[in-house]
């Protein structure tokens, strides 16, 4: 079987897109399918600014369990993460994972060029002076900043409906150049992902 690196031996940038698909078979659950979150949960009701100020107990206690659930020692990287991690060594030019989980398990299986477009569930953000922080343990919505010390400010890292995708900037400057563009995991029909392959395309991938 050939490998990654012999289909694509002349591109010199590569850009993955990867969403909760990818990280099923580690365990986690995905949002959109029948028995996802979203099914189980209304989004408005936890995954929202809005929501986050009428109910900031709730929201908390929805993101602390699926921070618990993501160091579960079951919740590992399977083999399309580390086949990713892979491509990035084997490969001289450019390997870019715009992903949209909130996981760390491209992480944890090697891959050090990942944008997390929509957060990341092991930080937490101060809404005070917007600085991020390491977070592996609850929150219960007390805890003071450890950069400028305001208590009662933090709030999971994540991007929630109706806030702006992070790291857009270095994802499209990327897109750009690439002339392979993957997707995995992810149906890509929301914006700003949804554009992804257009771009791609202008690019000659």
């Amino acid at each position: 079987m050939r490998s990654m690196r012999d289909l694509w031996p002349e591109a010199p940038s590569i850009v993955i897109l990867t969403g909760a698909g990818i990280s099923q078979e580690s365990g986690l659950a995905t949002f959109r399918d029948a028995d996802g979150i979203w099914a189980q949960v209304r989004l408005e009701e936890v995954a929202t600014p809005e929501a986050f100020a009428r109910d900031p107990a709730r929201v908390l206690a929805f993101y602390d369990a699926r921070r618990r659930q993501l160091q579960h020692p079951s919740v590992t990287p399977n083999a399309a993460h580390e086949a990713l991690a892979r491509l990035e060594t084997v490969r001289p030019g450019e390997v870019m994972i715009a992903t949209q989980n909130i996981d760390d398990l491209h992480e944890r299986a090697g891959s050090r060029a990942v944008i997390h477009m929509h957060g990341e569930l092991l930080k937490a953000r101060c809404t005070a002076c917007g600085q991020t922080t390491l977070c592996y343990d609850d929150l219960t919505g007390n805890e003071g900043c450890p950069i400028c010390a305001i208590e009662g400010q933090l709030r999971p890292h994540v991007v929630w409906f109706g806030e702006m995708p992070l790291g857009l900037e270095a994802i499209y400057q990327v897109l750009a150049q690439c002339k392979v563009f993957v997707s995995i995991g992810t149906s890509g029909s929301v914006e700003p992902a949804a554009s992804f392959v257009e771009e791609a395309r202008r690019a000659g991938a």
